[in-house]
């Protein structure tokens, strides 16, 4: 029989292996029908996680220059001690009777603040001896009376006898400074008395949340790509990942908003995100602190001289010299500030320890090392620099640094060891350092870092098929004797 159609000779079978695009998964591109077919064979995968970014996480900052201490407040309220020594700024001058009559009702003491009860409360008696100064003459005098109501004057006789009170000096913008006093034999004794000055300062808490959450099937799923996360969690959970994620950015905010935190205006709107109405208030950070009551320098924003740089960091001891003297000091700097204070240091071939005491690092200067911590002294301060990655981050402060370049925050020195305040809630003197947290907590309750889970995953709290991990804390800032610390900011012009 005759088979029709098929050539003579052709009967055996020739099967053929033909790749077709659409019958492999493109890993690479995924959804598409492009002619990327080699995924037929076996793919080179690279199952761990490539970390790009390095560690990503930016806190620590504060851990090595603060310390945590628990309130049970809704707010914490310190006072700092006033000035030892009575000077004023902006004291007027004129001539009546021949005497020198000073005018404190428009004064200021030296660090800038208004005195009390129209320029009344200013400490000066009668029987003190007083500087008084302008631009171009400094004269001694004797303080024969003062107003205790009224105009705010204090009447003197200058040391050196010229008849005119106010002969040889301006008629505003003094300076007084009382330098001791002087009586006569069989007086009696001193009228009234000085009690010491104090600022109270305060502060309040804010409450930061977050939360991580991933449903009962993904939690039980076994992806193909091996990750690692900040907090050293690894392995081929996925969701392990993603909650180390979440509680690693939740630590770094708790320090990114100590830093970046504003006390809210009087107009702020009351917050409805969670349906609980409520104020905002803000809390005071370490940068609304600073520009405050701290001081301020324009100067290292990685672009000045190593001369330069070096006129500004001695112009930045002399303002030390000026307020408390503390002998050791931590910068914590971007890399621009950083790179300029090497070079300052290496154009007087100084660089490294140059007698650094390391008494902040219990003298060792390994430890410093180790924290990441390079010493220097100058004058008679000691110097501890180390990289802000906060500031460099582009991801962080790095990109905000980028765009307002006018008010860039480059560093911060804050004075390392502790100060003596006053605590209002205990009622007693507490040796604290300059800088840091306070935390919400009570016997039943600490909200220093609170983490905690809910759903039916794992333990089963919930009905909900998922599991959520929520992270909370109460916190603010405390930052004691701010004229003891620089902020560097902006460009200098």
């Amino acid at each position: 029989m005759a088979v029709t159609g098929v050539a003579a000779g052709k009967l055996t079978p020739a099967p053929s292996k033909q790749t077709l695009a659409t019958a492999y998964i493109d890993f690479a591109n995924a959804g598409s029908n492009s002619a990327n077919w080699a995924q037929q064979y076996l793919p080179d995968l690279m199952e761990k996680e490539a970390e790009v970014f390095g560690n990503r996480t930016i806190s620590g900052f504060l851990s090595q220059v603060g310390a945590e201490e628990a309130m049970a407040a809704d707010q914490v309220i310190w006072s700092e001690q006033g000035r030892l020594h009575l000077s004023y700024k902006a004291v007027a001058g004129s001539n009546v009777s021949g005497e020198l009559r000073l005018t404190m009702t428009n004064a200021t003491d030296v660090d800038g603040n208004s005195i009390g009860n129209g320029g009344l409360d200013h400490g000066i008696r009668p029987g003190d001896m007083v500087l008084v100064s302008d631009a171009n003459k400094t004269v001694q005098a004797y303080v024969q009376t003062v107003a205790t109501s009224g105009t705010a004057t204090i009447d003197c006789e200058r040391y050196d006898g010229n008849a005119n009170g106010l002969a040889d000096l301006d008629a505003s913008g003094l300076v007084v400074l009382v330098y001791g006093s002087e009586y006569v034999k069989g007086s009696i004794g001193r009228a009234g008395a000085n009690k010491p000055e104090h600022l109270s300062r305060k502060n309040k808490p804010i409450i930061l949340k977050d939360k991580y959450e991933v449903s009962g099937s993904d939690a039980s799923a076994i992806g193909w790509v091996e990750i690692s996360g900040e907090e050293g969690q690894s392995g081929y959970l996925w969701y392990l990942k993603a909650s180390g994620d979440t509680k690693a950015r939740f630590s770094d905010y708790l320090e990114m908003a100590m830093c970046e935190s504003v006390t809210a205006g009087a107009n702020m709107a009351s917050s409805t995100v969670t349906g609980a109405t409520g104020a905002i208030g803000g809390t005071e950070g370490l940068w609304e602190a600073l520009e405050d009551r701290g001081n301020i320098t324009n100067f290292f924003d990685g672009t000045s001289t190593a001369a330069d740089a070096l006129d500004e960091f001695d112009a930045m001891i002399a303002e030390l010299d000026k307020n408390g003297s503390i002998e050791e000091n931590m910068l914590f700097v971007d890399r621009g500030a950083a790179l300029q204070i090497d070079d300052m240091l290496a154009g007087q071939n100084k660089y490294g320890t140059g007698g650094t005491s390391f008494g902040v690092f219990n003298n060792s200067e390994d430890m410093a090392l180790n924290l990441g911590f390079s010493g220097f002294r100058r004058g008679s301060y000691d110097f501890y620099k180390t990289d802000f990655k906060y500031l460099n981050d582009a991801a962080t402060r790095g990109l905000i640094n980028s765009k307002d370049v006018a008010n860039a925050i480059h560093g911060v020195m804050i004075p390392a060891g502790v100060s003596s305040v006053y605590d209002q809630s205990l009622g007693r003197n507490l040796k604290r350092p300059f800088l840091h947290v306070r935390f919400r907590a009570s016997n039943l309750e600490s909200r220093k870092y609170k983490t905690w889970t809910t759903g039916s995953v794992g333990a089963t709290t919930s009905d909900l098929d998922a599991m959520e991990m929520h992270f909370l804390s109460e916190r603010c800032l405390v930052v004691q004797g701010a004229n003891n610390f620089f902020l560097l900011k902006g460009t200098d012009a």
